[in-house]
């Protein structure tokens, strides 16, 4: 563990001699007066954003280095979008070394705070809610860091998105750490991207709580390197209400941990309880595609040490209840549909699986479906004893930038507090 005041002495030394904070406070004119802010903010600043409610019908943008966005704490200080126009995110941050804490965001139209192609990303000690409860025309990521390097999203509070509570796609080198999802589609979800840590988190009431993804005709692929531990995984059977067509639509309801075309994924030390479909789902993705480069089965995926209780009792998945009365009512701990090869677009031969599917710490149902593209009504499902654990070298645990670290330790608040406490 980093000393916190090696920490904090490299925080002074990043900052320019001349940082200066910016005060706005809520009042007339809330977004003329917050976006010229932003965009008069030299790297090194801080903006300070005072107790009250900011109602801003336009969304607002960063696009300044090293700058600080923090407010008098996520129940205090409100950036409220309620009316906003179009689909645009609430906050767009497309410069390195941002902190954002202290805050919260209201009712976005479209994403609640998204940063695109940086390096150097803080989201600290947010609420990010669409006050409505959940539904279709909600926004559909509350945090969304996109193409970007070093994410860090800590003590952080996400409700009613209507896709992922967080989503970290296509980037890399990234923590998300002491958050809670809850009313989501997905509670957090890591799309293709590489060298992941999400750990002590906490999700329920979503539909389908943690989603490791990979997906074809998209910039960077081949996701790997994810590891997901330690964090509470509690009945996250709510009502799938994706829009239709969206891919997380075809989430089932009641699913504690996906994993999906993706590899070296490390499942290990979670609570997973109370989730009325499979508490682990391992599958590949299923609809047609043409990318040459893509794989789309789960590989190398390790799930160990995990603490399982109350799961698989009402499977919503196509044809999860036939399943689970053939085999005793309730679905094993871990299913993984079996499918451990596929033919690549052109190709003429299939492609086996680069690397297995290793369960050491419950039973596993398979469906043994064999070749990508078998109908789920071709199924043999069979239950396997937990498999002895080979070898699956774990990925060594991410380290962000000691400047960043930093600044993010000197944010005291933890928005998730009450709902941690509540479980």
């Amino acid at each position: 563990m980093r000393h916190p005041a090696l920490l904090l002495a490299a925080l002074v030394l990043s900052l320019p001699a001349d940082a200066k904070t910016i005060t706005v406070r809520p009042g007339a004119d809330d977004h003329r007066r917050l976006q010229e802010a932003l965009i008069m903010a030299a790297p090194g600043d801080t903006i300070s954003l005072g107790k009250g409610r900011f109602r801003l019908l336009k969304g607002l943008s960063l696009d300044v280095a090293d700058v600080t966005v923090k407010g008098a704490g996520p129940d205090a200080t409100i950036l409220d979008f309620t009316g906003q126009t179009g689909e645009a995110e609430g906050l767009l941050i497309t410069a390195g070394g941002a902190l954002i804490a202290d805050l919260a965001v209201e009712n976005a139209a479209g994403n609640g705070l998204k940063s695109k192609d940086v390096d150097g990303i803080s989201f600290v000690n947010l609420r990010v809610e669409w006050t409505g409860g959940p539904k279709a025309t909600n926004g559909a990521y509350g945090v969304y860091p996109v193409s970007s390097k070093n994410v860090l999203i800590e003590r952080t509070l996400v409700r009613g998105a209507s896709d992922a509570g967080i989503y970290v796609g296509q980037s890399a080198n990234i923590i998300v750490r002491n958050n809670v999802a809850e009313m989501n589609v997905a509670g957090i979800e890591s799309e293709n991207s590489y060298n992941a840590d999400v750990h002590g988190n906490l999700a329920t009431n979503n539909a389908g709580r943690l989603l490791v993804f990979d997906l074809p005709d998209l910039p960077q692929q081949g996701g790997h390197s994810v590891r997901l531990h330690d964090n509470r995984i509690v009945a996250n059977n709510h009502v799938n209400f994706a829009a239709p067509g969206n891919i997380v639509a075809n989430v089932p309801s009641g699913t504690g941990i996906m994993v999906m075309a993706n590899r070296n994924v490390h499942i290990i030390g979670n609570d997973v309880r109370d989730n009325k479909g499979n508490a682990v789902m391992l599958v590949a993705y299923t609809q047609a595609f043409t990318d040459k480069a893509y794989n789309p089965l789960p590989r190398s995926v390790a799930v160990r040490g995990n603490r399982f209780a109350g799961n698989g009792t009402a499977p919503s998945f196509p044809g999860g209840a036939a399943i689970a009365a053939a085999i005793g009512g309730t679905i094993p701990p871990v299913m993984w549909d079996g499918v451990d090869r596929f033919t690549a677009p052109g190709a003429s031969a299939p492609t086996p699986a680069d690397g297995p599917i290793y369960v050491n710490d419950a039973p596993m149902l398979s469906l043994n479906l064999g070749s990508w593209g078998t109908p789920l009504t071709e199924a043999k499902p069979s239950v396997g004893e937990a498999m002895a654990m080979a070898t699956l070298p774990e990925p060594d645990a991410i380290v962000l930038p000691a400047a960043q670290l930093a600044r993010a330790a000197a944010i005291k608040g933890d928005a998730t507090r009450a709902s941690f406490a509540a479980q």
